[in-house]
């Protein structure tokens, strides 16, 4: 029902690649584009399965800052706006939920959890999971497909 909190937890496993800049002793800064499978639980859930692609920039010194989209099995959208450590294995990631498309339209929310890389390699390719994925969201007003022509 739209207006409600609805709990969830989940898993993420994805790969995909990590450039990284040395800069002064100590400090790197890193870009990071990550894609891979989101399988979430919950008494009223947002959905099963989702594939989630996920780009951000990490500065040693200063965190990491990034964005997230989800996409269900009809096409429809979850975006998030992601903070946190540097990514590395251990680090707390929170997400907040900025909106979404289709059934997902005016969707908020929060999610965190833990990265845990399971590859690094020399040439850039990671891949890793979420730990300890929890979070909670809250669908808008609006809960149908794309709007009408001539709405807003």
């Amino acid at each position: 029902m739209p207006g409600e909190w609805r709990t969830f937890q989940g898993t993420w496993s994805a790969s995909g690649t990590r450039q990284t800049l040395a800069l002064e002793t100590n400090h790197r800064a890193s870009i990071l584009d990550l894609s891979g499978s989101l399988l979430l639980t919950g008494h009223q859930g947002l959905g099963v399965g989702f594939q989630a692609q996920a780009m951000g920039f990490t500065d040693s010194l200063t965190g990491m800052q990034g964005w997230c989209a989800w996409t269900d099995e009809r096409g429809d959208k979850i975006f998030s706006e992601l903070k946190g450590e540097f990514v590395a294995t251990g680090d707390h990631i929170a997400g907040t939920i900025r909106g979404g498309t289709g059934r997902y339209n005016g969707i908020t929310g929060e999610y965190s959890f833990e990265w845990r890389f399971v590859v690094e390699s020399d040439d850039g390719s990671v891949s890793g999971r979420a730990v300890d994925l929890k979070g909670r969201a809250r669908l808008g007003a609006v809960t149908g497909g794309p709007p009408r022509e001539g709405s807003r």
